[in-house]
């Protein structure tokens, strides 16, 4: 069973991640949530669940301006062409429905069924903002302690620059 945001937050509580949490409409889209940028401090995130027609899964966490190209990324995972994964394959492996995409639903796939990729980009950032598996909030943790607790699910994040 997938995890709920009680377990995650659990979780952080665990690892001695500290979080700081937004409640707020739900978004869809970056261009949505936009307007919460100057309340919420830090890197915002989208995130893309993506996939090749061989079946093999890759979660994109860029910075929210990123163009990420994908071409670029797939030729660098070795995966053929990428297209967004279907919202069956989604629940499946993250326990998210579409709009929720996020690198903390990794807590669901302790297989590491998935390669993870974070853009160099975030890195200069102190903090970044993510949902916390649902997208009627938003969460922010150091980005120093997002790609710990991407580790600690079992996953070791490829740094790459994504535009």
């Amino acid at each position: 069973m997938a995890a709920d945001r009680r377990r995650f937050f659990a979780r952080l509580e665990e690892l001695g991640i500290a979080s700081t949490t937004v409640e707020h409409a739900p978004m869809f889209t970056v261009e949505q949530s936009q307007g919460l940028r100057g309340s919420l401090p830090g890197a915002h995130t989208k995130n893309l669940f993506l996939a090749d027609k061989d079946g093999r899964v890759a979660l994109v966490v860029a910075k929210e301006d990123t163009r990420v190209d994908l071409k670029r990324v797939a030729s660098r995972l070795g995966l053929g062409r990428l297209s967004f994964g279907n919202p069956e394959l989604l629940a499946e492996l993250l326990g998210v429905t579409p709009g929720s995409v996020t690198p903390f639903a990794l807590i669901n796939d302790p297989e590491a069924r998935l390669t993870v990729v974070v853009d160099a980009a975030l890195l200069p950032f102190a903090e970044v903002n993510c949902h916390p598996l649902e997208n009627t909030a938003t969460t922010r943790i150091a980005t120093g302690d997002l790609l710990r607790f991407i580790r600690a699910c079992g996953h070791e994040p490829l740094v790459l620059p994504l535009s």
